[in-house]
């Protein structure tokens, strides 16, 4: 009963996040409801002491995570908003490998998780308006907001504080009162300044491809093939697989051992893709070029099992399956993704955000 339940868990934890990318809202509270009544759902229906749970929960969160960054890379043409986004994961994604390196809780309120809503925020906004209606200013600060009033007070009661809602509740329960009222005046402010919402761009929807827009110049495709995307790619890969080797001790590789190996797995995995594009090869559909990939990274594995020290009665079959298959599934993505990116110049975020502050101050255009 106990595998089951846990297996079950932890497939859903993997399934939901790969609808991000099409339905981004809905998949994102389905991941956070998962997320939030798991460890409930482990306590109600198990007997299992939960060792190391906090490592197990932080690292599927970077993956449910992983998915929505690369979702950014297919579905948000403002080259601004898109800039944030990535800002506010590679930083979270290095604050939660220092964590799980060192343990020190305190570097989760250093390092925030303000992607996770900012992403929300902004999908939101997507359901009914043009989110290219944004001014640099409005996304950087909702970004900021987001930071400030609230993850910083969420990751400051979560991991500093250590307090439970539940039980903080239950022993003060005249702070519903204070809650309610809260949320009254919020939807009370919310109607009474409804005539200055502006007017919706579409009806309401939770697809993106009903509403996805073009690129706004021609799609990036093959660039130069040592390029700051690659080093991207492989540091966001790398720091991934170094989140979930903390739960799967029995790799029996170092970290620094397992983050060169992704890094020289990604580059052979580009060179491998470069040589089968050039000879005019390519894949029709997400699920095939997740599929070459696996194979692709299969055989490197095996490969380098054969010819390595290490012999194959030694190698945990399972742990390594499992994170060959992860990294392959993320390397489809952000390949398939990223390469529908725009090829223009990256925004200067701050010099937009002067302009616009110049032009309301002076009423000139910049």
């Amino acid at each position: 009963m106990t595998n089951a339940v846990f297996i079950t868990v932890v497939l859903l934890r993997f399934a939901i996040p790969l609808f991000i990318p099409r339905f981004p809202l809905p998949a994102v509270f389905a991941a956070l409801v998962l997320d939030a009544a798991d460890q409930t759902i482990f306590q109600l229906f198990t007997d299992s002491p939960l060792k190391g749970y906090q490592s197990y929960d932080k690292a599927l969160d970077i993956y449910y995570l992983a998915i929505a960054y690369v979702a950014t890379m297919r579905n948000w043409r403002d080259p601004v908003a898109f800039e944030v986004a990535r800002f506010l994961y590679l930083y979270r994604l290095v604050g939660v490998t220092l964590f799980e390196l060192t343990h020190y809780r305190w570097l989760l309120l250093v390092f925030p998780n303000t992607f996770e809503y900012f992403f929300i925020a902004y999908e939101a906004v997507r359901t009914r308006w043009n989110p290219r209606r944004l001014t640099a200013t409005a996304i950087v600060g909702m970004a900021a907001f987001i930071w400030v009033f609230i993850k910083l007070p969420q990751e400051w009661w979560i991991h500093i504080a250590k307090l439970d809602f539940t039980e903080f509740m239950a022993a003060r329960p005249q702070l519903w009162y204070v809650l309610f009222g809260l949320v009254a005046a919020a939807l009370g402010t919310l109607y009474w300044q409804r005539a200055r919402i502006p007017q919706a761009d579409w009806s309401f929807t939770v697809d993106v491809d009903r509403h996805r827009e073009a690129p706004d110049g021609p799609a990036a495709g093959p660039t130069r093939f040592w390029s700051a995307v690659l080093v991207e790619k492989s540091v966001f890969l790398a720091l991934v697989s170094v989140i979930f080797a903390q739960i799967l001790p029995s790799l029996g590789v170092g970290n620094l051992g397992l983050a060169v190996g992704v890094v020289l797995l990604v580059v052979l995995n580009a060179a491998i893709s470069r040589a089968l594009q050039r000879r005019g090869r390519s894949w029709a559909s997400t699920v095939g070029q997740f599929t070459a990939m696996l194979v692709i990274n299969l055989a490197l594995v095996l490969a380098d099992v054969v010819l390595g020290p290490q012999r194959l009665s030694e190698v945990p079959v399972t742990d390594t399956l499992f994170l060959v298959v992860l990294l392959s599934l993320l390397i489809a993505l952000f390949d398939r993704y990223r390469d529908t990116r725009p090829s223009v110049g990256r925004p200067h975020v701050w010099a937009l955000v002067r302009a616009e502050r110049a032009q309301r101050l002076t009423g000139v255009q910049p």
